[in-house]
């Protein structure tokens, strides 16, 4: 997907997605414009890659790593074997439809437990090293790039690359939820028996709180803990399964600081 994307949306609307991809692809483009020279996008893809896959491989995990250079090494090859293909002319519908295309590429790639390369890595070691969005870097890192491109090859495209690029990353932010976490407050009878639950399923304790309803004045138990997104269907099954009669209350975590679980990649 990623590859057949390159060649029909980004090649044809002259586009840079993010990353390390957009930084070949402009690298390619500057070959062709000003050196006459159709440079190969494999050999260069997998040349920006090495520092990013050295430091997955240390740092992050090794299986992902390698599940990770099984997908660059795909991408980079099947870009430069398949033709590229006209779809379209328009060039708002490249942005919007290559980004979505892009971003369906990528968040496939995160739930197998991989990522596309590049910048990913960067990201996804920030994330889990520091607790920290590293999505501000990866947006300059790409303004750069961009900037770039709108200088040398004119500022329509290199606008056009942006509403691309927003395109693949609300993609992301809407349907990958690993890095993202939610807040429980669970009001119930059976706060024990849905604390070993919980944390037999996600890992993550609970801290038991007095409580007392306003309606009946009747003396309650009520629940706290914090636990990733993805896992917030599972685990309202499981309350469900214990206490029918629970009131829940999800709110979505902005931020958190102190010791959080994240299961490891390997």
């Amino acid at each position: 997907m990623m590859a057949i994307n390159y060649n029909t949306f980004a090649h044809t609307g002259g586009l840079l997605p993010g990353g390390f991809a957009g930084f070949v692809l402009l690298i390619q483009q500057i070959s062709r414009t000003f050196f006459n020279y159709n440079m190969p996008y494999a050999p260069l893809y997998l040349l920006t890659n090495l520092f990013p896959i050295i430091l997955s491989y240390r740092k992050i995990g090794k299986k992902f790593t390698i599940f990770s250079c099984v997908t660059i090494g795909t991408v980079a090859i099947l870009t430069d074997v398949i033709p590229s293909y006209v779809i379209t002319q328009d060039i708002l519908l490249i942005s919007i439809f290559g980004g979505m295309i892009n971003g369906v590429a990528i968040m496939l790639c995160l739930i197998a437990g991989a990522t596309s390369g590049g910048t990913d890595f960067i990201s996804i070691y920030v994330s889990e090293k520091f607790h920290k969005d590293a999505w501000n870097y990866v947006l300059l890192f790409n303004a750069v790039i961009l900037a770039v491109d709108g200088i040398l090859f004119g500022w329509d495209k290199a606008l056009y690359s942006i509403i691309f690029q927003f395109v693949t990353t609300q993609i992301l932010n809407a349907r990958y939820m690993h890095y993202k976490k939610m807040t429980l407050f669970v009001v119930t009878d059976y706060p024990e028996e849905i604390a070993r639950a919980l944390y037999k399923r996600t890992n993550h304790g609970a801290t038991q709180l007095d409580a007392q309803g306003t309606y009946q004045g009747a003396r309650r138990r009520m629940l706290y803990t914090v636990i990733n997104a993805e896992e917030i269907n599972k685990v309202l099954k499981i309350i469900d399964n214990i206490d029918e009669n629970a009131f829940v209350n999800v709110i979505r975590t902005e931020q958190l600081q102190g010791s959080f679980y994240m299961r490891p990649k390997d």
